[in-house]
C-alpha cells in the first residue's frame, strides 16, 4: 500500500519533468531588441553609410536602401549544398539553397547619436523534383553575430569620422 501511495505522489513530479523541453528559455522581445540594437556617436548619414559599407564588405547584396527612412535590406548570395550534403540530396531528389537576409534600421535619436538595429534571418529553400519547394526562415538570435556586426560598423564609423 505504501509503495502505491509513493508512486501516486511521485507520478505528477515525473510527468512534470518529462514535459519540459530542456532547451534554452525563449528570449523576450526586449531581450532580443537589446542585442539587436546599438547606439553610436555619429550622425545618421555616417552611421547609414557605414552600415551599408559593412554589409557590402561581408558579401551581402543590398536589395534596397533609403537614407530618408533609414532602412536597408540585404542578403547573402545563395549557398548551395556541397560534399556529403550534396550526395545525400541527390539520393533523395531534393536540393537545398540557403542565404542569410539582414535588415537594418538607422535612426537619429539625438544631435550626434544614432541607433542602429539589425535583424539577421537564415532563409532555406528546399527544392524537390517536379518543382515542389518549401521555404523555412529562422531568426538568428545569437548575440555574438550582432556584436561582431556592430564592432565592424563601429570601426567603419570611426574611419569615416576621423577622415573628416
Amino acid at each position: 500500500m505504501r509503495i502505491r501511495q509513493a508512486l501516486l505522489l511521485a507520478l505528477p513530479l515525473f510527468l512534470t519533468a518529462c514535459a519540459t523541453d530542456g532547451g534554452a528559455p525563449q528570449k523576450t522581445s526586449l531581450e532580443i531588441q537589446a542585442f539587436q540594437s546599438k547606439q553610436f556617436e555619429a550622425d545618421k548619414k555616417t552611421a547609414f553609410n557605414s552600415t551599408m559599407s559593412v554589409f557590402q564588405d561581408l558579401g551581402y547584396v543590398v536589395n534596397s536602401a533609403s537614407l530618408e527612412t533609414g532602412f536597408i535590406s540585404a542578403e547573402s548570395p545563395i549557398k548551395g549544398a556541397d560534399g556529403m550534403k550534396a550526395f545525400l540530396e541527390n539520393i533523395s531528389n531534393m536540393r537545398s539553397e540557403g542565404k542569410t537576409a539582414v535588415t537594418a534600421f538607422v535612426e537619429e535619436i539625438g544631435g550626434k547619436t544614432t541607433r542602429v538595429r539589425l535583424n539577421f534571418v537564415q532563409r532555406d529553400k528546399m527544392l524537390r523534383e517536379y518543382g515542389q519547394q518549401a521555404n523555412r526562415e529562422k531568426p538568428i538570435l545569437d548575440p555574438k553575430v550582432y556584436e561582431s556586426a556592430f564592432n565592424k560598423i563601429g570601426d567603419a564609423i570611426f574611419i569615416r569620422t576621423s577622415q573628416k
